[in-house]
């Protein structure tokens, strides 16, 4: 999934970058609310961790503005505040989230996890697909009670067709979500990893889950289907 992290204290920045890549996000960076105003605009993001106290522009200014525009994407909060007023304002302002410094990366990562679900208006953890089981908080995989072990990519991207599962995802929707702004591969890299996914999930057994939509993209086998 990927994430805009607007932090601009760069220390902490790092830090929760490579923590989050470590999980298998993709994250873009930003330091200041204009920056983060024009990338939360350009680009979409399953979530952007937004720190209130910025430079340029304040994350509580940033907040009423996107809301206003109809910028939908959840935001979690990030701050030194921990006064109720101030919690209170950043949720009444559209924030999905809060988050009170110092905080332990696990919160922080099961926040994002549970925003995510909400997003796709998934509610149970584990994803299940005839035989296949995605628990997205221990970020594990099992299929007809066999274990399956994933790459960090390799996971972002069958949870990706698992939250669509049923539809069609063109290999742009998948390459923009899997993959952060200075990454120089192309879309064309997303056949790479379907292909390394279907000899995990889908060798050995008789029923293929992972299909190809020829001439639109991939999805996840439906119940339907």
């Amino acid at each position: 999934m990927r994430v805009l992290l607007v932090e601009d204290h760069k220390p902490l920045s790092r830090a929760l970058r490579r923590g989050l890549e470590e999980e298998g996000f993709a994250v873009d960076l930003a330091e200041d609310g204009e920056e983060a105003d024009y990338k939360a605009r350009a680009a979409n993001y399953d979530v952007v961790v937004l720190d209130l106290m910025l430079p340029k522009k304040d994350g509580l200014t940033l907040l009423k503005e996107w809301r206003r525009d109809g910028l939908e994407t959840h935001v979690l909060c990030l701050t030194a505040k921990d006064a109720t007023p101030d919690k209170v304002r950043g949720l009444d302002l559209g924030a999905d989230d809060y988050l009170t410094k110092p905080f332990q990366l696990e919160e922080l990562l099961a926040r994002m996890r549970a925003l995510i679900r909400r997003r796709h208006q998934i509610k149970d953890p584990v994803i299940r697909v005839h035989d296949l089981e995605i628990d997205t908080a221990a970020r594990s995989v099992r299929r007809g009670g066999h274990s399956i072990h994933l790459t960090p990519r390799e996971y972002a991207l069958l949870q990706f067709l698992a939250f669509h599962r049923g539809k069609v995802v063109t290999r742009s929707m998948i390459w923009e979500h899997l993959y952060d702004e200075h990454d120089e591969n192309t879309s064309n890299v997303v056949d790479v990893y379907i292909r390394y996914l279907r000899t995990k999930v889908d060798k050995g057994f008789e029923l293929p889950l992972i299909l190809t939509r020829w001439g639109e993209g991939y999805m996840l086998r439906g119940d339907a289907d």
